[in-house]
């Protein structure tokens, strides 16, 4: 009796084990697994000597960079308003050469002389509309041929000089070359009496000839909190 032939198949492969699948997730960002987030060391709480070495020189040569850089703006600044305190300075020593200092005394005679005349149409106790009134009237006399013993074509060039170096003042204080401070300690107030007599000429020549016409000096007033009334 023969045996019968048992036909013996190869086994299957027993299946490997794959790890199951993330979640997929509505966002862009993979879905993280919980044992693939590992904790960030701090080199700060490191028991290793050198770790906590290299931390703390880190952080010193940082805040070394820091205040550094604070010191070298402060430097800058400062370097900047010693600047300009020089060049207000310079324009003090222009202003103390012979041709200003003429027009200077010029322009104070002038109306010294004015005010002195008609000194009996202003009150005791004017108004600050009444004082405005009375100076710019002073003002425009002071711009006539009649308003002094100085021809008027000599008292216009020293009138010139002075607006020119007012203007001068202005753009070099507006424009952060010279120091505000330090100009307006030597020029505002001459400025403000200035422009209190001569606003109305000022207006007047601004319709007829030039719209900007000492501009530049109400803008320093302006500027330097004067709030000068504007001409019209």
């Amino acid at each position: 009796m023969s045996k019968a032939k048992t036909v013996v198949g190869k086994a299957a492969p027993a299946p490997e084990n794959k790890p199951a699948a993330l979640p997929e997730t509505a966002g862009a960002m993979p879905w993280l697994s919980a044992h693939e987030v590992k904790k960030e060391s701090n080199p700060f709480t490191e028991r290793d000597w050198r770790m906590l070495v290299y931390a703390w020189s880190g952080l010193v040569i940082r805040l070394t960079l820091v205040l550094g850089a604070i010191f070298s703006v402060y430097q800058y600044l400062a370097a900047r308003e010693e600047k300009r305190v020089e060049r207000a300075l310079e324009l003090v020593e222009l202003w103390e050469q012979p041709d200003y200092q003429a027009a200077q005394r010029a322009l104070k005679l002038r109306i010294g002389s004015l005010n002195e005349r008609y000194a009996s149409l202003v009150g005791e106790n004017p108004t600050a509309s009444e004082q405005a009134v009375y100076a710019s009237r002073i003002g425009m006399e002071a711009l006539t041929a009649d308003g002094g013993t100085m021809p008027l074509a000599d008292f216009q060039d020293q009138f010139d000089r002075i607006v020119y170096f007012l203007n001068r003042v202005s753009f070099c204080v507006e424009g952060g070359l010279c120091s505000r401070e330090v100009a307006d300690a030597y020029f505002r107030d001459f400025a403000q009496s200035f422009w209190s007599y001569f606003s109305g000429y000022v207006a007047r020549q601004r319709k007829a000839f030039s719209p900007t016409y000492a501009l530049p000096i109400e803008q320093y007033l302006k500027g330097s909190g004067a709030a000068p009334a504007r001409p019209e």
